[in-house]
């Protein structure tokens, strides 16, 4: 996959209405849903006690916190797009995301985007991004929805 790299406004600007590419798959291990439930202390079986959740749960394994596929949102990002030349990146809003199925353990899943819009605030770019989260081989991705980012280029 290929990343591309913009570096101002006008470059970002030129991409609106075109998907900007997908990331490379990233494996949901049982350590990171651990530490991430140790992180926001929550710690229901259903993700972090894996032979309860084999035998309890209707998915057969362990799930990721719904909240830990959007938290890879800016790794991800980073693999599809490379912003230069900035003073500053302002995650500013997530709309209309859409949890569509859980995400087991050590499924493999990879990020979507497009470029919906970009709007000049007085020289700070607002981002509207179309993202879809991809799951391995399953019909349905794991959310989308649409986020926003601010851009203070240089």
């Amino acid at each position: 996959m290929s990343t591309v790299t913009i570096n101002s406004l006008q470059e970002l600007e030129q991409y609106q209405g075109q998907e900007l590419g997908v990331s490379e798959y990233h494996t949901i291990t049982q350590e990171q849903i651990n530490q991430f439930a140790a992180a926001t202390l929550d710690f229901q079986w259903i993700h972090t006690e894996p032979d309860k959740a084999q035998a309890e749960s209707p998915f057969g394994a362990t799930i990721a916190h719904g909240y830990l596929t959007v938290s890879l949102l800016p790794y991800l990002w980073t693999q599809i797009v490379q912003i230069e030349n900035l003073k500053m990146q302002v995650n500013y809003e997530i709309e209309s995301l859409r949890f569509n199925q859980a995400v087991t353990v050590n499924s493999e899943v990879r990020l979507r985007a497009k470029l919906l819009s970009v709007k000049d605030l007085r020289g700070i770019a607002k981002a509207r991004i179309e993202v879809t989260m991809e799951v391995k081989d399953a019909k349905k991705p794991a959310y989308s929805g649409v986020i926003t980012f601010l851009y203070h280029f240089v």
